[in-house]
């Protein structure tokens, strides 16, 4: 049996220590990942991702329930139609609400050697709403799907 260096002993934390270094960490400013509350609106972030770009209504597959009796959690599944080639590929996939107190609900970076442009997840809605979907591709190119959900029981009324 190999003898113990009494000199490198394990660090022990206490849980006074270890509750201290939490709230120091909760309460140090730093990149967090939710979204700033900017006051911004459905219109402009979409203004902001399109930059004067019209928009092609065709090549996005958007797989949403048309009723949702939770709006804390609603599968969506997001079909771009791509060559995913280094000239030609889908790079950012925008989720955005018409009616959530933070109308960008997700963003998608996507490069060519992802093979597909598809994504599936979950989202929040605070009510009935639109869903809108933006893809931007390498070549400048922007395309649009949108998609009315029927929310029973809304998420998002705490403001986020």
């Amino acid at each position: 049996m190999a003898e113990l260096d009494h000199q490198h002993r394990p660090v022990r934390l206490s849980r006074r220590a270890a509750l201290a270094a939490t709230a120091a960490a909760v309460a140090m400013p730093g990149r967090t990942m939710a979204q700033p509350a900017t006051g911004q609106t459905f219109a402009s972030v979409e203004a902001s991702i399109l930059a004067g770009r019209i928009p092609a209504a065709s090549g996005i597959v958007l797989d949403m329930p048309p009723l949702s009796e939770n709006g804390n959690s609603i599968d969506l599944t997001i079909a771009v139609d791509s060559p995913m080639n280094e000239e030609d590929h889908v790079s950012a996939i925008h989720v955005l609400s018409e009616k959530n107190p933070f109308p960008r609900v997700a963003v998608f970076h996507i490069g060519p050697r992802a093979g597909r442009a598809e994504v599936a997840t979950r989202i929040r809605l605070a009510e009935t709403q639109a869903v809108v979907v933006l893809a931007e591709t390498s070549k400048g190119a922007v395309h649009r799907a949108a998609r009315e959900v029927i929310v029973i029981l809304g998420a998002c009324v705490d403001g986020g």
